[in-house]
């Protein structure tokens, strides 16, 4: 039910097996989400793949020294409990060895690059 949510289990399980790479159902919310993930190096890369209805996302895992690059993820606002935040409030994860994922009007972004434009929006995952 929760495709956001989804993808990130996704990326968990294909650490936890030791993959290096998972194949993902594609949107372009996922894509935007992967471009950060790839930007703050928790994956290696990713690449769009399939036509018309059947795509999919190919995301690259990134590992160091056999252990996985991303530690954990803390799904924020989910379907049934939205979370909103503003830009004063926009505050570091795991003492700023972590990132905020941020979905705000000027479209998805870190927290730090949202703070900086003093923009908030609806928080959609921490990743460390």
């Amino acid at each position: 039910m929760d495709p956001i949510g989804d993808f990130f289990n996704r990326i968990r399980n294909g650490y936890a097996a030791g993959n290096a790479s998972v194949l993902i159902p594609y949107s372009a919310l996922k894509e935007e989400i992967a471009r950060i993930l790839e930007s703050k190096r928790y994956i290696t890369g990713y690449e769009k793949k399939g036509r018309k209805i059947r795509k999919f996302l190919e995301v690259k895992l990134r590992y160091d020294d056999k252990r996985p690059s991303l530690h954990g993820v803390r799904r924020l606002s989910r379907p049934s409990r939205r979370l909103y935040i503003g830009a004063s409030d926009i505050r570091t994860v795991r003492q700023g060895f972590g990132t905020l994922i941020v979905s705000t009007s000027k479209g998805i972004m870190t927290g730090e690059d949202a703070k900086k434009a003093g923009i908030g929006g609806e928080t959609i995952a921490e990743v460390w």
